[in-house]
């Protein structure tokens, strides 16, 4: 099935979340916070300001961002756990920097 948002909603793909804590501990299912970070999969067109002009969105597909622990709608589409709020809820674009990439390697 193919879903395309309505005006300023977002359609994200939350992270996987951490099966082992720092300490090395395994962390069951039902103990597991679930993350505030994911990945954009849509967006739609955009929403109308006072004028009726069409303002697009800043977030575009495959951006990684970050979002507050109640934000959003959570929704399953094509067996998939997906999450559809508005732009406004989403705090931040989270960006590669090349240190963080060197750290990681």
């Amino acid at each position: 099935m193919k879903f395309r948002p309505l005006h300023d909603r977002v359609v994200i793909r939350r992270a996987d979340s951490e099966l082992k804590s720092r300490g090395g501990i395994i962390i069951p299912d039902t103990a597991k916070e679930k993350p505030q970070e994911g990945e954009v999969i849509a967006v739609g067109p955009g929403s109308r300001d006072e004028s009726g002009k069409l303002v697009s969105l800043e977030v575009r597909a495959g951006d990684l961002i970050l979002f507050g622990k109640w934000s959003g709608t959570e929704v399953k589409i094509d067996r998939e756990d997906l999450l559809i709020m508005k732009e406004s809820d989403i705090m931040g674009i989270i960006e590669e920097t090349e240190a963080a990439g060197k750290m990681a390697a």
